[in-house]
This record gives C-alpha cells, sequence and structure tokens, in this order.
C-alpha cells in the first residue's frame, strides 16, 4: 500500500510540476518581470541577505546556462557555426554597430567614472541567456543564437578590454585585469557547455541519462526566475542614496534599445537573412550580457562600485523593453510575404 502511493504521489508530483513549467513558459515575459519585482521588495526587506546573495549568483547563473547548452546538440552547434552570412551579421551587430552606437552616446553619460565603466561594461557585452528565450517568442532562430553563444562569449572576453581602453584610457582599463574574465568564461561558459556535452552524451546512451535531460531541460524557467531575483534582491540594497545616478542612465539604455532594432533589422537585410534569422540578430545586437558581466562589476575597486548598481539597472530596462521588442519585431522583419 504505502509503496503504490509513493509512487501514486511521485506521478503526480511529476505532473504537477509539468503543468507548473508549462504554465511558466506560456507567460515568461510576466513571469521574469514578477521575478524582477520580488528581487526589489526581496532587496528592500532584507538589505542584510544581500551578501549572502550575491555569493550565489555565479552558481545560478552557470546553472542556466547548463541547461541552455543543454538545448541543442553538439552536432547542430558545428553545423550552425557553417552558417556564415548569420554568424557575420552577428558579429558586425555586436563588434562594430554597437560600439558606435555606444561611442556616439559616451560623451553625454554622467561624469561619474563608475556609472561610466558599468555602462560600457553592460552595453558592449552580447546577451548569451535569456537572449535565446525572448528571440524565440518573437519567432526568431534562437536555435543559431544558442549555437553562437560560445563564440560571442570568447569575442566579447577578448575585445572588452580593448574597447575600455579606447573608452576610458589605460588607468581604468587596468582595472578590469585578465583573472576575472578568464574565472567568468570557465565558471559560466566552459564548465556549463562541457557538462552539457557530457548529459548529451549519457542521454544518447542510457535511458536514465535521457530522463535526466529531460527533467534539467524544464528547468529553463525557473532558474532564470531565480537568476533574476537573486541579482536584482543582491544590488538593490547597495543604491543607497544613488538612487537620482542610477536612474540618470536609464534614458541612455532605452534609447539603445530603440536604436538597436533599426540598427539589427538594417544589418540583417545587408546580409540578406532570411526573417527568421533577421530577427535573431535584431535581438542580439539589441540584449546585453548583464548577468555574465556582473561578476566583473563586483570585483571592481569600491569607488567603482556603483557600476554594478548601473548594470542591473540595465537589466530591469532591458527585460520590460523585451516585452516590446517581442510584438515588435516581428513586424520590424516581417515573414516572407506578409
Amino acid at each position: 500500500m504505502g509503496a503504490v502511493g509513493s509512487g501514486d504521489g511521485r506521478r503526480g508530483l511529476s505532473q504537477g510540476w509539468a503543468g507548473w513549467v508549462a504554465r511558466m513558459d506560456r507567460h515568461q515575459v510576466p513571469v521574469y518581470v514578477g521575478a524582477i519585482l520580488a528581487g526589489v521588495l526581496v532587496g528592500l526587506a532584507a538589505p542584510a541577505a544581500a551578501p549572502a546573495l550575491e555569493t550565489a549568483i555565479n552558481p545560478v547563473l552557470a546553472a542556466l546556462l547548463y541547461v541552455t547548452f543543454l538545448q541543442v546538440p553538439g552536432r547542430e552547434l558545428v553545423r550552425s557555426l557553417r552558417a556564415g552570412r548569420f554568424l557575420g551579421a552577428v558579429l558586425v551587430v555586436n563588434f562594430v554597430v554597437v560600439p558606435v552606437v555606444v561611442a556616439v552616446m559616451y560623451p553625454a553619460l554622467p561624469a561619474d567614472q563608475g556609472v561610466r565603466l558599468g555602462v560600457l561594461l553592460v552595453l558592449l557585452a552580447p546577451c548569451v541567456d535569456y537572449v535565446i528565450v525572448f528571440s524565440r517568442l518573437a519567432g526568431a532562430r534562437s536555435d543559431r543564437l544558442l549555437a553562437a553563444t560560445p563564440l560571442l562569449l570568447v569575442v566579447q572576453m577578448l575585445l572588452l578590454p580593448v574597447f575600455l581602453f579606447l573608452f576610458m584610457g589605460p588607468a581604468l582599463a587596468d582595472v578590469v585585469e585578465p583573472g576575472p574574465f578568464a574565472e567568468a568564461f570557465v565558471v559560466l561558459i566552459v564548465v556549463p557547455l562541457a557538462l552539457a556535452w557530457l548529459t548529451q552524451g549519457w542521454a544518447a546512451r542510457r535511458a536514465a541519462g535521457e530522463r535526466f535531460a529531460a527533467a534539467a531541460g524544464t528547468l529553463m524557467v525557473p532558474l532564470m526566475v531565480a537568476t533574476l531575483l537573486v541579482v536584482v534582491a543582491s544590488q538593490v540594497p547597495k543604491l543607497g542614496g544613488g538612487v537620482a545616478t542610477v536612474l540618470a542612465v536609464v534614458p541612455f539604455y532605452v534609447v539603445f534599445l530603440v536604436v538597436m532594432a533599426l540598427l539589427g533589422a538594417a544589418v540583417a537585410r545587408a546580409f540578406r537573412l532570411d526573417p527568421a534569422s533577421g530577427r535573431a540578430v535584431v535581438f542580439t545586437g539589441a540584449t546585453r550580457n548583464s548577468l555574465v558581466v556582473l561578476p566583473l562589476a563586483l570585483a571592481l575597486p569600491d569607488a567603482l562600485a556603483v557600476a554594478a548598481v548601473v548594470i542591473v539597472a540595465q537589466t530591469l530596462v532591458e527585460v520590460v523593453g523585451m516585452v516590446a521588442y517581442v510584438r515588435a519585431v516581428p513586424r520590424l522583419v516581417p515573414a516572407a510575404g506578409s
């Protein structure tokens, strides 16, 4: 009797979890906005928990990227990286167009060096996580973006110190040392990617591995929720009296989203991409790598501590902006024949 009851309970729990995840999948945008608001409330109500929450950022983010990488088989990764025109468009929009846009905005940014460094860190680094989710909602080739994720991260790790030097000079570029970049690359990309490939191999050979991979795949949205909540809750207490300083950069983030929608679509047309791939280019040009560069900002000296909060502010603006993008990008890059 007891064994039967346990089995029924496990099946019921499994069905309940599947139903809950399915509901979260259908309502991802409001779920993410809710996670951010919950993070704000937690940060305000329990500021003493901020240090512990901050230490949780990298583990939660690594888990999120693991389940993200798990979504595409290794053989598909190699195949997608052969999509020359698409990859060319992705690299041009992120590492040519975006730096030019940031260069135009830069002189108008607040003079505070920490604020400027935070803006540069976040705007010059293309997203490698939730861009997959939002682009998929807009009918973009999210699989190609997913396959390009390791390449995007390697290129931004190599170029970000160069861009910082060009914008701010050697004194501040030296603050971002190679060590934190290497650590972020290993912890957030190499390890999750290797584990994802090992899991795929296990799933191909064993039924238990297949079940594990399927179960892990259901964690994408819950892990994104956890990441957003932890990041926001850990940084809100740091605002203190600097709310006005942080709010001053919000208009720049909004302008960036608007401008990059138009320029991303122009790049997609220039590379003669199909509509779904073109939408993916728009999304990758607009979404930034706030969650991955945040650990770099957290390692900065106290005099530049505001950079981390500036980066979190970009996350808040961007997630709300993605609500508009999901609706606007299919109109900006319409399907063939529409």
